[in-house]
């Protein structure tokens, strides 16, 4: 049971750790709406969003991040009550660790980035720890995202209603790591563990898996 809870804390450590030593690497080496093109469908391209994953936008800043301050903690509670029992596998836990790391290193992004860094106009770097402050306030920095798959595109046939003529791009959001692991460990957790989203007292009483 230690060794689970022990890789559940490297998991997180590192999801964190390697999310935010990117975003801070992107933020004072590209200028915001740089695009560098790493491969036809692979580039990194610095933007920054108010919203959560993949920029989507949903109520006041304030209250969005509160509101993953409170989620995080509660995954944290969850995870140190379920990781001892014998009757929850640990890809499980592995997929939580994933989702709760992902949405803390939003966190910080929110919390403090509008503290330690400028805002330069473009081509202008940001600087961290700037000698005249930041662009904001505590609480209400912005997330950056960088990671962005533009896999394939066509146009469609002009006789389909609505969007014929149009181009379709896919993927188009643009995304950080800690959006990523969100993502994956939600998609493998509804694919294999689904069955295991119960609360601490229900999974205690399920069957031990040997």
């Amino acid at each position: 049971m230690r060794s689970r809870a022990t890789i559940v804390v490297v998991i997180m450590l590192l999801v964190v750790i390697l999310d935010q030593a990117f975003k801070i690497w992107i933020k004072t080496h590209f200028y915001l709406g740089e695009d560098m093109r790493i491969f036809s469908w692979f580039h990194l391209y610095f933007i920054e969003n108010n919203g959560m994953a993949f920029g989507m936008e949903f109520g006041s800043k304030l209250a969005l991040t509160l509101f993953r301050i409170v989620a995080v903690g509660a995954l944290i509670c969850y995870i140190a009550k379920i990781s001892a029992l014998r009757s929850v596998p640990t890809g499980y836990l592995v997929c939580l660790a994933f989702i709760t790391a992902g949405a803390a290193g939003n966190i910080f992004d929110c919390v403090f980035y509008g503290l330690i860094f400028n805002n330069p106009y473009p081509p202008q770097l940001a600087t961290l720890f700037p000698p005249d402050g930041g662009y904001s306030a505590l609480f209400h920095g912005r997330v950056v995202d960088m990671l962005y798959f533009p896999l394939f595109s066509f146009v469609w046939p002009s006789w389909i209603p609505l969007v014929g003529g149009d181009q379709f791009l896919f993927f188009q959001p643009i995304f950080n790591l800690a959006d990523a692991a969100i993502s994956c460990g939600i998609i493998v957790l509804f694919i294999f563990y689904h069955r295991y989203v119960l609360s601490p007292k229900a999974l205690s009483e399920l069957p031990v898996r040997s």
